[in-house]
């Protein structure tokens, strides 16, 4: 007989759903996605850490979890080393797997990797909610039955730094090209890192907090790449001071999601967290210098206050559904950076010549 499951979420509401998961207890922050494919590499998105989240999307699991086969020493199918969510929340869990690729069922996956999952769940309700309410505390647990009128003790994930969890812990190396990048891990997804060796790089993966500028041992680096990852862009004070360093010795900067947001408290800007964030791959946004809309994957519960940011920057994009900053641009030098994901994975490639433009900004800027 299947286990009966609860989320419990920090109004008091309850949903009892069957489990597919692993049968462990977890605390996170409640949140949904509207993506529709992809959830192997939307799993494993570092960007997820500490979040139990809901699928909009009805039918989950029918092409199973591909292999863990590698290329460049990052694995194929995924964007990180495991699933980086918590718990799982879906309406309809397909045990039956029908893909050429499919190596074990997302059931199995998530219990080898102790996650809570439920299905039968009405995500359709909770999702109105969350878009109502804003993201909340949650809780799956297997207590049977969970006592409504309260008791439960839900965390903040977003009090502390969660890049840590989430970082290298030393530094490593890709590649052998001509140009240097300095790609500061703050929750990469590895795509960032398959894409940045098509362009002639060498790419240093390091740690969250390194600051080349305090290392005499540091690798040389002609550019600066701050990767997306989870959490307030504000408790991570260190990365904030090796950019500012960066544009203070000129130094080319991109940043991607979190790393846009430190871009922009790293300029002088702020920040502030969204009701229910942009989690999916049907995000439009205006590219303001073009004129054109782009479709894109993002995943992030935090955006750029547009009017903190001092003159000497500029709007480069903007979310089409909600007016908030996708992507800001200095207005002399080569530093900017976006909210969305052009690496996609999963999602559409329509920006991905943002890579690109990134690599002929440093060639510009190098003339070389």
């Amino acid at each position: 007989m299947a286990k009966i499951g609860y989320l419990v979420l920090e109004n008091g509401q309850i949903y009892k759903g069957i489990s597919f998961g692993s049968e462990t207890d977890v605390k996170g922050e409640v949140v949904f996605s509207t993506g529709m494919v992809g959830y192997p590499e939307s799993y494993s998105d570092p960007s997820f850490f500490g979040q139990i989240l809901v699928d909009t999307y009805p039918i989950i699991g029918n092409y199973g979890i591909p292999d863990n086969s590698k290329s460049d020493e990052l694995f194929k199918h995924f964007e990180s080393e495991k699933f980086q969510i918590r718990g799982l929340i879906v309406e309809q869990y397909i045990e039956e797997v029908s893909h050429w690729q499919a190596s074990l069922s997302l059931s199995n996956s998530l219990v080898n990797q102790r996650i809570p999952a439920l299905s039968g769940i009405d995500t359709r309700t909770i999702t109105k909610l969350l878009r109502e309410k804003g993201v909340m505390k949650g809780i799956i647990t297997f207590k049977t039955p969970p006592d409504k009128n309260g008791g439960f003790s839900f965390i903040d994930i977003n009090k502390d730094n969660l890049v840590p969890f989430v970082s290298v812990s030393k530094i490593i190396k890709y590649g052998s090209g001509r140009l240097k990048v300095m790609l500061i891990d703050c929750g990469l997804k590895f795509n960032q890192i398959r894409i940045m060796l098509d362009f002639n790089t060498t790419v240093f993966r390091v740690p969250w907090n390194y600051n080349p500028f305090k290392d005499k041992k540091a690798p040389k680096f002609d550019t600066i790449f701050i990767s997306n990852g989870p959490g307030d862009a504000r408790t991570m004070p260190e990365t904030i001071e090796t950019v500012r360093e960066a544009f203070k010795r000129r130094i080319p900067v991109f940043g991607i999601c979190l790393g846009h947001q430190i871009i922009t408290l790293a300029a002088g800007g702020d920040i502030f967290k969204l009701r229910y964030g942009h989690r999916g791959q049907n995000q439009p946004v205006i590219d303001h210098q073009s004129g054109r809309a782009y479709i894109t994957s993002q995943n992030h519960g935090y955006s750029s206050v547009t009017s903190s940011l001092p003159p000497s920057w500029r709007t480069w994009l903007t979310n089409l559904n909600d007016g908030t900053n996708e992507g800001i641009h200095h207005k002399n030098l080569p530093f900017f950076c976006v909210q969305f994901h052009p690496e996609a994975n999963p999602g559409p490639w329509d920006t991905l010549w943002l890579f690109n433009y990134y690599f002929d900004s440093v060639r510009k800027w190098l003339k070389i």
